[in-house]
């Protein structure tokens, strides 16, 4: 056998194409904590309407943002100015906004947390501007942070009057420790009975592995697994609730895997499991081309005679075809063997695709083809 057709027996399935993602040590440990999300401890969205001023012309335009007219309006009665038409407010140094925050678990009264303003009328950019107080409400109705201060635009946007620049999103901005925690969510951790760890990612060898790892840790008994997402954590006699938390998130197991190859279509990544197999198949990739050359030439009349010169365009149109071959590739090949067969032949984005969903149909690709 040749070097060239080992190479073609090693590589024609071509997994990955111009970008080729691997895992970084296939039997890495990981902590629990990276894995699973404890019951209880979790961030809360806030969200709150309000209004950004001090802007350098950038705003919206009243006429067509009526909602940010109204919040002027309203604003500025409760401030002690009333009695302004239409016709008064014509400023365009006001931009309504929507306002998110993530409240953190077990955030305390009079705590910082950060913001992002968005714009929500035609306002350009947010740059300059100060957020007016604006309470932050949960998904109950309650307010639960008060927000204000100047927002940080990382985009910008310029323009004259034959030609514009924009960079990045100037009409999205934040503020750092922009809003002041005014209410708690009470949550008492020690009057839970048992702890359970939700699984990032649902596999029933993983969380077999957790309850392994923490019945070795804690004694016989100490959890068990109530589903592939879910492993319960008991609490014995008046054990403390946070110090079980901190003695089990740091213990290591190995995550397991399903085989999986994701490919995203718009910028060619592929990125393929260690679990991967591919059954024996024959492949062979078409090799057509189809080159077209366009050129122009120019005909004259002759001497003395009537007509006029033209511009006659030629075309060469010139369709090739290799001689393409199958190759079979044997069964249980690794991931190594693939990419190793791949990096020494070389293969385009859209190539590997087309290959992968071929194999896939065929029934010869042991493993989810996810395509994003």
């Amino acid at each position: 056998m040749t070097d060239i057709h080992r190479i073609y027996r090693r590589v024609l399935v071509v997994l990955a194409a111009l970008l080729v993602v691997l895992p970084a040590v296939a039997t890495a440990e990981v902590r629990i904590k990276d894995l699973v999300s404890f019951e209880g401890v979790r961030k809360n969205q806030l969200v709150g309407y309000g209004l950004v001023v001090g802007l350098d012309g950038t705003g919206d335009t009243l006429q067509n943002s009526p909602f940010t007219r109204k919040s002027m309006e309203g604003m500025l009665e409760r401030l002690g100015v009333g009695n302004l038409s239409a016709d008064t407010l014509k400023t365009k140094n006001t931009a309504a906004v929507m306002v998110t925050a993530n409240l953190p678990p077990f955030a305390r009264r009079g705590s910082a947390i950060d913001v992002t303003v968005s714009s929500l009328g035609d306002a350009s950019s947010l740059r300059g501007g100060t957020l007016i107080v604006t309470p932050l409400t949960g998904a109950d109705g309650e307010v639960y942070a008060v927000a204000q201060g100047p927002v940080a635009v990382a985009g910008y946007s310029a323009q004259g009057k034959a030609a514009s620049q924009v960079s990045g999103v100037p009409t999205v901005a934040r503020i750092d420790n922009g809003a002041t925690v005014e209410r708690e969510i009470k949550f008492d951790l020690n009057s839970l009975r048992s702890v359970r760890l939700a699984l990032r990612t649902p596999d029933f060898t993983t969380a077999e592995r957790i309850h392994d790892v923490i019945n070795g840790k804690l004694g016989s008994g100490s959890s068990r697994v109530l589903d592939s997402g879910t492993v319960e954590v008991e609490r014995r006699g008046k054990e403390d609730i946070p110090g079980l938390m901190a003695s089990i998130e740091n213990l290591t197991v190995k995550a397991d895997e399903p085989a999986k190859v994701v490919i995203d279509e718009k910028t060619g990544t592929i990125v393929i499991g260690e679990h991967v197999r591919i059954d024996r198949v024959a492949i062979s990739q078409g090799g057509l081309t189809v080159r077209v050359q366009e050129s122009a030439k120019v005909s004259q009349p002759k001497p003395f005679s009537v007509g006029n010169t033209v511009v006659v365009p030629q075309t060469k149109l010139k369709v090739t075809e290799k001689n393409t071959k199958f190759t079979v590739l044997d069964g249980d090949v690794s991931l190594q063997d693939l990419v190793d067969g791949l990096n020494a032949i070389g293969v385009t984005a859209r190539q590997t695709i087309a290959i992968l969903q071929a194999i896939k149909a065929a029934g010869a690709l042991h493993a989810d083809l996810e395509i994003i």
